[in-house]
């Protein structure tokens, strides 16, 4: 929840910030105040923390407590050490590996096993997946590609908004569109997806809480990763959407049950006898 906060800051109004700002100083007293204690703390009305609890995906003031509660007693763990120039090489490979971990803990305790179902159910009974990402979002959405394209449905990754732009009009009812992005907010991918939906097909975003990306996707997978792009910064979102992505694909595995296993096997066995990396 403290990430989660982290991450929709900056697209809050003034006084949801002022309350957001308010929780991250002092989380641990916030869990025993009422809405009306916490609007006199804060400066702010009980509305405003009402519309800033449903922001972060909560039903109310309560659930908030509870999940702001569940990150206190799990020690808070997502720590953000900065790589310093003084840094031996050991303790540059320490943090990287601290904060790596602590980004996957993050996104495991926050993963909606609902939306992992829906989503799933989606791609086992598409006729085509698409994947969609640019820039970095491009590498992952390729990545994801290679592990689905052996499960028998046809697949393609495209990396060019101006070619994904005009593939997602040519999808249709069945169709699901994969669709990769850390921001969830670049307007290539919003009309790329908004495209597809037009057209019928189903989407399955792979991004932040709050984005406009996620609230027009037919189901979201959630990864509220704190990024930056400085050089010393490891992009920690690549790597909880690539989890995600072999989430998704082994779910769907299971879902296509013996006859898929059957397939699988006949690739390990030409495989053997024709070792390639895939």
């Amino acid at each position: 929840m403290l990430a989660r906060i982290m991450a929709v800051r900056d697209q809050l109004r003034p006084s949801e910030r002022k309350l957001a700002d308010c929780v991250l100083a002092q989380p641990g007293e916030v869990i025993s105040l009422s809405m009306a204690e916490m609007a006199q703390r804060s400066g702010v009305s009980e509305p405003t923390i009402a519309r800033f609890c449903t922001a972060l995906g909560c039903s109310g003031f309560r659930e908030f407590k509870i999940k702001l509660a569940q990150d206190i007693a799990a020690g808070m763990p997502f720590i953000h050490q900065e790589v310093s120039a003084d840094d031996a090489v050991s303790g540059v490979a320490g943090k990287v590996f601290d904060r790596t971990i602590a980004t996957l803990m993050q996104a495991r305790n926050n993963l909606s096993a609902e939306a992992v179902e829906r989503a799933a159910d989606l791609l086992a009974k598409a006729r085509r997946i698409e994947f969609y990402g640019s820039g970095n979002s491009g590498t992952v959405a390729e990545d994801i590609q290679r592990r689905f394209f052996r499960l028998g449905t046809p697949t393609v990754a495209y990396t060019d908004p101006h070619v994904y732009f005009v593939s997602a009009l040519s999808l249709g009812p069945g169709d699901v569109v994969v669709a990769v992005s850390n921001s969830g907010r670049t307007r290539d991918m919003l009309d790329s997806v908004q495209n597809a939906l037009s057209t019928g097909a189903e989407v399955v975003a792979l991004t932040r809480a709050g984005s406009p990306l996620a609230q027009i996707a037919t189901v979201s997978l959630l990864s509220d990763v704190s990024e930056d792009f400085d050089i010393t910064s490891p992009l920690t979102s690549r790597i909880s959407h690539l989890v995600l992505g072999d989430i998704l694909s082994i779910a769907v595995a299971l879902r296509k049950g013996d006859a898929l296993q059957e397939r699988l096997e006949r690739h390990k066995q030409a495989l053997s006898r024709h070792p390639v990396e895939i």
